[in-house]
């Protein structure tokens, strides 16, 4: 029971630890290029509303009906802006980053290989290759208001690529050296082979320079994340472990 407290103290540890800086980083270089995308977002629905509205008007004008019922459209809840969402966007920074802490955890005892002083920043790269790096060639970081491919299909082809990324990693560690370099070649670019989803071809609102620049910042913002989880992994690794 003893070895479950302390790798369950090292992953809060780091993973809270490497979230608040995640979610420092994001509200510094993220958030204020979502809030501008949500702009252009807003502008596209006004418009679509005032379309929509002109066609139920013509509609209503040639209509033989004398009343109608009026239609109400029940929005989702979100949190409110300034504080309310800052929150909550921090609060679920700090989720997803404990649930790669663990999943770090759980690949260290899998593979039986310890995350240490020395190899936590590879550990970290290899989270950042595996849930960012890859993922991002076929599914870039999106703002408010990008058109984008079907959900579920983009959830399949980034869970399809993580996880072949990370049997390519593991085929480089384990296997012997040209087994591991073939095998590891051709998982890692089998996702890309098949292709990612296409979004339908729809103009967006939102300017190319800023989706681009979101991107970029995007990437800075999980490769820091990671360098940092599996630096602190190992660190807290090495504390918690000493007789």
């Amino acid at each position: 029971m003893d070895i479950f407290r302390r790798i369950f103290f090292v992953v809060v540890l780091s993973g809270a630890m490497a979230g608040l800086l995640s979610a420092a980083i994001q509200q510094w270089r993220g958030v204020p290029l979502i809030l501008e995308a949500e702009l252009y977002e807003n502008i596209e629905h006004s418009h679509g509303s005032i379309a929509q509205e002109t066609i139920e008007n013509e509609g209503a004008a040639h209509s033989q009906v004398d009343a109608e019922k009026p239609h109400e459209e029940v929005e989702p809840w979100a949190p409110q802006d300034g504080f309310e969402r800052t929150l909550f966007t921090v609060l679920a920074t700090m989720l997803v980053s404990l649930g790669f802490a663990f999943l770090i955890a759980a690949g260290s005892i899998l593979t039986n290989i310890s995350v240490t002083p020395t190899n936590g920043l590879l550990w970290g790269l290899s989270g950042f290759a595996a849930f960012s790096l890859m993922p991002s060639i076929g599914l870039s970081p999106e703002l408010p208001g990008m058109v984008a491919a079907e959900l579920g299909a983009r959830q399949i082809w980034w869970w399809f690529t993580a996880i072949a990324t990370l049997a390519a990693i593991l085929a480089l560690l384990k296997l012997p050296r040209y087994a591991g370099l073939g095998v590891g070649l051709v998982l890692i670019t089998l996702p890309h082979l098949m292709g990612s989803p296409v979004p339908p071809h729809v103009p967006s609102n939102v300017p190319p320079h800023l989706s681009s620049t979101f991107a970029a910042n995007a990437l800075f913002a999980s490769l820091s994340f990671w360098l940092v989880l599996g630096a602190l992994h190992g660190q807290f690794n090495q504390i918690f472990n000493k007789e």
